[in-house]
């Protein structure tokens, strides 16, 4: 809870330039998995309702079963990602130019977040509120996918027009990441003016 704390007194500090950073640490994960596999592809929705969710086609996040076949999750979401947290001068930088800090500061700077994983042996959706989780892990119907999706609204203080990414700003961030086809669907705007 400190933790989560700490990063929403911040915003400034841990989402610079406002919610396309949020989007970058996200894309960041789906940008490791593919080039952990070669390739890989993922869908960035900006929702109608200023949300946004990025959308893969990984493994999913790890998940494990505990001794009563009950799944149990690295706690990515809202834990320090210890690779980058501790020592942003030394983390590897964003597109934006700002250091890469984990998931914990998407899930404290967002008033909910949803993760749904798919992986080959089950499926589930955690639910969280100021990176705090609001519900168990609920198992989900297999679909014959695997990967991850995180749909998140950020915090209203991210949410301004003047930090409002747009497609130019996701289409040139992601260029660092060739190993990632990433497909925007804008639905911020009425489909006539879509790009």
């Amino acid at each position: 809870m400190d933790h989560l704390r700490h990063i929403a007194a911040r915003p400034a500090e841990f989402a610079p330039g406002g919610a396309g950073h949020l989007v970058l640490e996200v894309i960041a994960y789906a940008a490791d998995e593919a080039e952990s596999r070669g390739g890989g592809r993922c869908v960035v929705t900006f929702h109608a309702d200023g949300s946004v969710s990025v959308a893969d086609d990984g493994r999913g996040t790890d998940t494990r079963v505990d001794e009563r076949g009950r799944p149990v999750k690295k706690p990515v979401m809202a834990t320090k990602d210890l690779r980058f947290f501790d020592s942003p001068d030394d983390a590897e930088r964003l597109p934006d130019g700002h250091p890469r800090r984990g998931m914990s500061v998407v899930a404290a700077l967002s008033e909910w977040l949803t993760h749904t994983n798919r992986r080959a042996n089950g499926a589930w959706t955690q639910r969280y509120e100021h990176g705090v989780p609001v519900t168990d892990l609920v198992p989900l119907p297999p679909d014959g996918t695997t990967g991850t999706a995180v749909h998140f609204i950020p915090d209203a203080r991210l949410r301004t027009s003047a930090c409002a990414p747009t497609g130019a700003d996701l289409t040139r961030w992601v260029q660092p990441w060739p190993h990632l086809s990433v497909r925007l669907d804008d639905q911020r705007t009425p489909r006539a003016d879509r790009a």
